[in-house]
């Protein structure tokens, strides 16, 4: 096969060779680039167009108004809108790098277009100097902006994804002198991280960042600059000078190259192609100037644009789009007139392979110790070809050559093949992405693959999607929400099922997405019947309430049992609606009414009391009352007569009234009206001894405390209210009075009648009391000989409990009191001769 014919395409440049080959011939009809302002997305990205409104132009058959269309590279129609737009003429538009079209204005109004022609809202101001001062001229980058006013002043938008203007430092050039050319240097090649921008001002150079201003000697540059061109990577200028001549020097202004041009008229365009050549282009000229100076002339007949890529530049024209870049090695080694390499060897053994000529195995066994390096050529050639059926030899050049290597990996042939069946799939010119190999892996799949679901080509971005192993749930839900924005005409239930179709094809597919997207075009039916798909009641429940399916809601997140969920849709539904509407929607739901009252009862007590009343729980009511009342008896307030005794006592009554009205409840309407009784009492006390100690005790320390202040009527009288039975009336008073130490009067109140409980309480009060003497005195009043031969033992009287212990006759309260006076040897002796005596009388 011979190779004259693809290395007769290519242009030597020093020792490179570059080469232009068609893209696409142009779709598109009745375009004239020279009459419009064009913006071209790099890899392979859309081309916008509008009537440059700065020049003078013929209208043929068209309209008056301006439009804005959208093309892809191959120039197919995407979109157009009229422009309608006030705020001057458009200075200038790019495409950012979610391409979408930022168009600014000559007052400073920045608009923004996706690549359907629809205007994003909402537009953004570069400021109110830019206003004032009108903008002259702007230079884009990736996702920022750099404009220059009429005044000379510079503004900066760093980043389009957050719009904040910013104004740089000044650079003293007044309204009579404005700059000849302008350039920036992206913040992620800068020092500071912030843009720099290159000017030629007069005869000399400026760097403008937002703190200062450098001036460059012009020495240093070399004179008046009239053009500027940054590299790819921030670290290359290319200057176009006042007198012709074409200079690359790097950012410390270090000369590389010197190229004198036949014109000392700039160049409308100027562009690196790759880091290794710049283009240079004039009404008619195309000039390639490489870095040892030589040159390479490519003669046009129609206005071109020029479209940097990372590996190249794309030249946009009247009717075609072609693509210079630099040769690959690899499709050189190959190609090159005359080339012996093992690359260029192997192709053409199968050349003679598929001629079934001999010379095959002779040219594999001139390269068989380098035919890895040159299957490996093959195919690194074959990723950089356009043309498919070129692609396809060098790949079968490839196999061929592979099935002649005992180690070389055959997952090399079959992964460019993937990458080249992706490439060629987006090239296509209805697809209009012409992206290079070396773009694409710059690019990246994930990146590609929303491109193309933002450019509506759903179905070309889900096989792709599913051919490299991506996820395929993001492209489907896009073409789900682009679906229900389109389909007006069609009813919910017919576009139901044309949804879930395709929705069902991945798993885990958030429906609950596409529902929200159905409710926000206006479709609330259709967001109801997609949300029931969802599985994730998370994502459900919010969307439910979102289109106002409160009930549903409900339902959805009873039944998940999150409690984080069911009380997001109380209080959606609380704030609501009404009260009554609020209780009837939770009373039939017991969860949800649980989670309710379990929140109430600690915040909202009014509103819990109102939903029992709604639902005939008085009792409930009560216990709230009385909680409340409770709450009041905390507050240091209610104390020495408070007037909010009185609302507690009111709330305790509240309690017993409602208590009063079920059969069931008839224990808690006693101990309510008992309590208010109670604090009625303790009240009245507190009133008349004007000491605070009396309220929220009980019956029992209330006696007790009368009586300890010697007010034996009121403590009678407590007792007669409450009927305190004899028994428990002992106790206390004997308690109180040995608690005051009054013995005389506990020794009369012993003597005023038998006691109901014996003297054992007399005893245990002194004992407690450490009054041994008094406990003396009653404790040979105690009927049973254990009782007293236990007091004996806790006062220490060893041989008085021993005597009461005999009496007893019992064995086993002896070891007790032994145990007790273990320390005390000779009372232990006691014990001991006792038990033996009982032992030997049988007794146990």
């Amino acid at each position: 096969m011979s190779n004259v014919s693809v290395a007769a395409e290519w242009q030597l440049l020093t020792d490179r060779y570059y080469r232009k080959p068609e893209l696409y011939p142009m779709r598109w009809k009745h375009i004239d680039l020279s009459r419009n302002k064009v913006a071209c997305a790099p890899f392979g990205g859309p081309i916008a167009l509008i009537r440059d409104d700065s020049k003078i132009v013929q209208l043929y058959a068209e309209s008056a108004l301006r439009k804005l269309r959208i093309f892809n590279s191959a120039g197919v129609l995407l979109s157009e809108t009229v422009w309608k737009h006030p705020g001057g003429r458009l200075i200038g538009m790019s495409w950012t790098e979610d391409q979408t079209l930022i168009c600014i204005v000559q007052d400073g109004t920045i608009y923004r277009y996706n690549v359907h022609g629809e205007c994003l809202e909402p537009n953004f101001s570069m400021g109110k100097d830019c206003f004032e001062q009108n903008v002259v001229d702007c230079v884009f980058w990736g996702n920022g902006v750099v404009c220059l006013t009429e005044a000379g002043k510079l503004f900066c938008v760093p980043d389009f994804k957050e719009i904040k203007p910013c104004k740089l430092a000044e650079i003293g050039v007044g309204v009579e002198e404005l700059p000849h050319c302008m350039a920036v240097i992206e913040p992620q090649y800068t020092v500071s991280g912030n843009v720099e921008v290159l000017l030629g001002v007069g005869s000399g150079f400026v760097i403008v960042d937002e703190d200062e201003v450098r001036f460059i000697d012009e020495e240093k540059v070399g004179g008046a600059v009239q053009k500027i061109a940054v590299s790819h990577n921030g670290r290359f200028l290319a200057c176009f000078m006042h007198d012709g001549r074409f200079l690359v020097m790097n950012t410390e202004f270090i000369n590389f190259t010197n190229y004198q041009c036949e014109s000392a008229l700039p160049p409308e365009q100027m562009a690196w192609c790759g880091l290794d050549s710049v283009l240079l282009y004039w009404d008619d000229v195309l000039l390639m100037v490489g870095p040892s100076g030589d040159s390479v002339s490519y003669f046009n007949d129609e206005p071109v644009i020029f479209i940097p890529e990372c590996d190249g530049v794309r030249v946009l024209s009247n009717t075609s789009m072609e693509f210079v870049q630099l040769v690959p090695d690899s499709t050189v080694s190959i190609f090159k007139i005359g080339s012996t390499s093992p690359a260029s060897l192997l192709f053409d053994a199968l050349d003679h392979f598929d001629r079934r000529s001999a010379k095959a195995d002779e040219n594999l066994r001139l390269i068989r110790s380098s035919l890895p390096e040159a299957v490996e050529a093959c195919i690194d050639a074959a990723g950089h070809e356009f043309d498919v059926s070129r692609q396809r030899t060098l790949l079968r050049a490839a196999s061929y050559g592979q099935a002649f290597c005992s180690n070389f990996k055959c997952d090399h042939i079959q992964e460019m093949c993937k990458t080249l069946r992706v490439l060629n799939a987006v090239r296509d010119p209805e697809i209009g992405i012409p992206l290079s190999i070396e773009q694409y892996k710059l690019l990246s799949a994930p990146v590609l693959v929303g491109r193309l679901i933002n450019a509506h080509q759903h179905l070309l971005a889900l096989r792709i999607s599913e051919y490299v192993g991506l996820n395929q749930e993001e492209v489907v839900m896009h073409w789900a929400c682009a679906k229900i924005t389109a389909s007006l005409a069609i009813p919910d239930a017919a576009l139901l099922e044309i949804l879930l179709d395709k929705l069902k094809l991945c798993k885990g597919m958030s429906y609950a997405a596409v529902a929200a997207h159905a409710d926000r075009s206006g479709r609330r039916k259709l967001a109801a019947m997609l949300v029931d798909h969802e599985p994730h009641s998370s994502k459900q429940v919010p969307l439910l309430l979102s289109i106002a399916e409160e009930e549903t809601a409900l339902v959805k997140a009873t039944e998940s049992g999150d409690t984080d969920l069911v009380y997001l849709v109380l209080f959606h539904i609380w704030q609501k609606s009404s009260a009554l509407e609020f209780f009837g929607t939770i009373q039939a739901r017991a969860l949800a009414r649980d989670l309710f009252i379990a929140y109430a009862r600690y915040y909202k007590h009014e509103f819990l009391k109102d939903f029992f009343l709604s639902t005939g729980q008085l009792q409930e009511v009560a216990l709230l009352l009385w909680k409340e009342s409770w709450e009041i008896g905390k507050n240091s307030m209610a104390s020495k007569g408070s007037p909010l005794h009185g609302p507690r006592i009111k709330l305790i009554e509240k309690a017993h009234d409602l208590f009063s009205e079920t059969k069931e409840h008839n224990f808690e309407s006693k101990a309510a009206e008992e309590h208010a009784k109670l604090l009625r009492i303790q009240h009245e006390l507190e009133v008349s001894t004007k000491q605070p100690i009396f309220l929220d005790s009980s019956i029992s320390d209330t006696i007790r405390t009368c009586i300890a202040l010697g007010n034996h009527r009121a403590a009678m009288k407590v007792k007669t209210e409450f009927k305190v039975s004899e028994k428990r009336w002992y106790w206390l008073k004997v308690f109180a009075l040995a608690t005051i130490r009054d013995w005389d009067a506990l020794e009369k109140f012993s003597k005023e009648k038998r006691p109901p409980n014996g003297f054992r309480p007399f005893v245990e009060a002194c004992i407690d009391a450490a009054e041994k003497g008094e406990a003396l005195k009653y404790i040979p009043k105690l009927a049973d000989p254990r009782e007293r031969a236990e007091a004996y033992a806790r006062i220490g009287m060893a041989k008085e409990a021993a005597d009461a212990a005999s009496q007893a006759k019992d064995g086993e309260l002896l070891g007790r009191l032994k145990l007790s006076f273990a320390q005390n040897t000779a009372a232990s002796s006691i014990f001991d001769t006792l038990r033996d005596r009982l032992s030997f009388q049988g007794v146990s």
